[in-house]
């Protein structure tokens, strides 16, 4: 059974967060890059869009959470979590986030896309250029590097995809190069 199905199956082919029935499709909750059912969920075109794009966020369609950060499934409670904090000045939000609990790791997966921390608390990585980076970005090397207990050098120009962030350092992303998961700084990588 592919992960869409069984996605389907689990939410009873609504989505997770406010049970439209229309557009439904896999949103993998950031910052993991994988589209398992332990890291997703199904999530309707309205949702994925105001997920994505904070400024486009409508609070009255999220008045849904009421409901679905009861949600026995992490990825939903995680987003209920998310959401719930972006909008809590708007007075109704912050209720529902008194009531919800989330343990030590699942808060660190929800605070994960800095939600909630104060942009200074943020860890926000850059590539050489300024551009921000995201899980699962593609970037380009733009200096040779020395992979140390490796014995190989890492050449300018080698592209590394999907990478994951190393997420208490800023300075810091981990990608494949050569088949080996490497720690590369971000000052020596570009988006691609």
């Amino acid at each position: 059974m592919s992960t869409l199905q069984s996605l389907q199956q689990r939410a009873d082919n609504k989505c997770e967060l406010c049970s439209a029935t229309s557009d439904l499709d896999i949103y993998p909750v950031p910052p993991k890059s994988q589209t398992t059912v332990d890291d997703s969920l199904l999530a309707c075109a309205t949702c994925r869009a105001q997920l994505d794009n904070p400024e486009a966020t409508d609070p009255n369609h999220w008045r849904c959470l009421n409901d679905s950060m009861w949600n026995p499934n992490l990825p939903v409670q995680i987003v209920a979590w998310r959401m719930l904090t972006r909008l809590r000045a708007e007075g109704w939000p912050q209720d529902l986030l008194d009531m919800m609990y989330l343990e030590g790791d699942d808060l660190v997966w929800a605070q994960a896309t800095g939600e909630g921390l104060s942009e200074e608390d943020q860890v926000i990585h850059r590539d050489s250029n300024g551009a921000q980076l995201a899980a699962g970005d593609n970037v380009v090397l733009i200096k040779d590097l020395n992979v140390k207990g490796a014995g190989f050098t890492a050449k300018r120009g080698t592209a590394v995809r999907g990478i994951s962030l190393v997420a208490d350092n800023a300075d810091q992303i981990e990608g494949r190069v050569n088949g080996q998961q490497i720690v590369i700084l971000c000052q020596y990588v570009k988006k691609s």
